[in-house]
């Protein structure tokens, strides 16, 4: 009778992962590597969230077409008809997106190399969310006149720009002048892609606390980019009691330190006439949105607002106020710009698919129409709003269409 044969039973080890966690040195216990830590990890194993990729395979017969001496008869065709480059070339659907790092994130003024990584995640959601290319072009200047000039100059390659993390005032003075001198659309999403937000999310934020938008007090901590477009917005929604407040103070007629951008905000808010500082402004509000920087907006504040107080703190990294504290002090929705947190009020809701529609639809300028419209469209895709439910998911695949459906209106 033959020997039975018993397999040797091999125990399995189980993969590392640096990505999930780490063995104290006495092992005994796991750490989880913070969110910081593993995004440093990402970004240097694959240096960087981009790369180059030919649509077209490399062989002795395309040689020949893509480069010498077939593409001279591409060439000749759009020195003749020069649209025609939308449909021959990238430039059709790609866009550009132009940051000087001057106002990034909430970390304020980094420069041009260190703003690279943010452009590069935008452009990933360019692509992965709306099917977009995106190309991240960092420039070395603060001086507006030459950023307008730079940008003219390279727009031939593309199909829309997307100006990004820009300082305020210049930002504006950039955009208008951009917006006047070149035929495809320009945005500066930290403005507009964040007041459509915004918006969606103040309505649906509203329906949950049964208060009417329009009649609401608004206090706005932050007047740069982000506070002026969404008061812009608001504005054009009809929202009538707006309060902004800067590092001065509240934004008023009485002050004579403003830029003419805050001059003329001044003149369309603070109907009452409010002086003072963040506690004058939230006292008796019904809303406060946050877009300046960490610890702007204390619990003490939050209590000193109407009942049922809608709390938008969405400074990045660092929100004004953290939501824990913000709901201990009787807010009744809370929202943060971050992933981590219920309610994420962030721009990378809409831009994907404010250029996919203007791409799509060869649109040559953005209007307030179309960002009421995105606004709203975006808002009806939450039937049922709670106190932590007030916008889709991000990875909601109705998103980009619903937007970009809005712009072709």
């Amino acid at each position: 009778m033959p020997k039975r044969v018993t397999k040797k039973r091999v125990r399995k080890t189980p993969r590392k992962s640096s990505h999930k966690a780490t063995r104290t040195r006495a092992g005994a216990k796991t750490t989880a590597l913070s969110c910081d830590q593993r995004s440093l990890l990402l970004h240097k194993k694959y240096q960087g969230k981009l790369e180059v990729s030919s649509t077209v395979p490399l062989t002795r017969t395309t040689l020949e077409e893509i480069y010498t001496p077939g593409v001279a008869a591409v060439s000749k065709l759009i020195e003749r008809q020069a649209s025609q480059a939308r449909t021959y070339t990238m430039q059709g659907r790609t866009v550009a997106v132009v940051s000087n790092g001057s106002a990034l994130l909430g970390l304020g003024n980094v420069g041009p190399k260190a703003a690279l990584p943010v452009m590069e995640g935008k452009a990933v959601l360019m692509k992965e969310l709306a099917g977009i290319d995106a190309i991240p072009l960092v420039l070395d200047s603060s001086e507006p006149d030459r950023l307008v000039e730079t940008i003219k100059d390279i727009a031939p390659g593309f199909a829309a720009i997307n100006l990004e993390d820009i300082a305020a005032p210049e930002c504006f003075y950039i955009e208008e002048r951009l917006m006047d001198e070149l035929d495809i659309p320009v945005m500066h999403d930290d403005q507009h892609g964040t007041a459509i937000v915004v918006l969606a999310a103040l309505i649906n934020a509203h329906r949950v606390v049964h208060k009417d938008l329009a009649r609401s007090r608004i206090a706005i901590v932050g007047a740069g980019a982000a506070g002026t477009g969404i008061t812009r917005l608001l504005l054009q929604y009809g929202v009538g009691d707006i309060v902004l407040i800067d590092r001065h103070g509240i934004v008023s007629t009485m002050r004579t330190d403003l830029t003419p951008t805050k001059q003329h905000l001044a003149s369309l808010t603070n109907t009452e006439q409010r002086f003072g500082g963040t506690m004058e402004a939230l006292a008796g509000s019904d809303v406060v949105i946050g877009v300046s920087r960490a610890g702007t907006v204390t619990s003490e504040h939050v209590r000193m607002m109407a009942q049922r107080p809608i709390v938008f703190a969405l400074a990045n990294p660092e929100p004004e106020i953290y939501p824990s504290d913000a709901l201990s002090a009787g807010a009744a929705v809370v929202a943060t710009g971050r992933s981590d947190f219920p309610n994420q009020v962030n721009n990378a809701l809409v831009f994907p698919g404010m250029f996919k529609g203007a791409l799509r639809n060869k649109v040559q300028r953005f209007t307030d129409t179309m960002k009421l419209d995105a606004a709203l469209a975006l808002a009806n895709l939450v039937s049922r709003p709670t106190a932590k439910k007030i916008l889709p998911s991000i990875f909601d695949k109705r998103i980009v269409r619903t937007v970009a459906q809005a712009v072709h209106r």
